[in-house]
């Protein structure tokens, strides 16, 4: 129940985004969910894509470093405490999050998040125990 992410470094020079998104366009790969972390040299790109083979594939024969890793992506309650009672469940169950953001929202006043873990099986567990949706690659390509 892992969704793959893709991470790109890029450097930061202008109309390097822009090649990114022109090689998926090209491709017919469609952008899901996108954050972008920067550093004064560099950027790191992290997407959710619905042909995450195929993006991975032509992005690093054009030349750029691309990996992979596999997130979760969590259903909550749109309303004040939905991420905290993730969070919650992760704390009480000591698994630590490297990082997060969000996702699209869907109109059953729920909201996506996407989750970067260090224990993803237990974190998929305890998420599990308490109730908290999971959603398949499958369900997140198809939004």
């Amino acid at each position: 129940m892992t969704v793959k992410q893709i991470s790109i470094f890029l450097e930061n020079k202008k109309g390097r985004l822009a090649q990114v998104t022109s090689i998926l366009k090209d491709n017919n790969i469609d952008i899901s969910a996108i954050s972008i972390a920067d550093t004064t040299n560099f950027g790191i790109v992290r997407m959710i894509a619905n042909k995450p083979d195929l993006a991975i594939e032509v992005i690093r024969d054009a030349g750029f470093t691309v990996n992979i890793a596999d997130v979760l992506a969590v259903e909550v309650p749109d309303c004040p405490g939905g991420l905290h009672q993730v969070l919650e469940i992760f704390n009480k169950n000591n698994i630590s999050v490297e990082y997060m953001y969000s996702f699209v929202r869907r109109p059953s006043q729920r909201a996506l998040l996407l989750f970067k873990v260090e224990e993803i099986k237990n974190a998929m567990k305890a998420l599990q125990d308490e109730g908290i949706n999971i959603l398949t690659c499958r369900e997140v390509y198809e939004l």
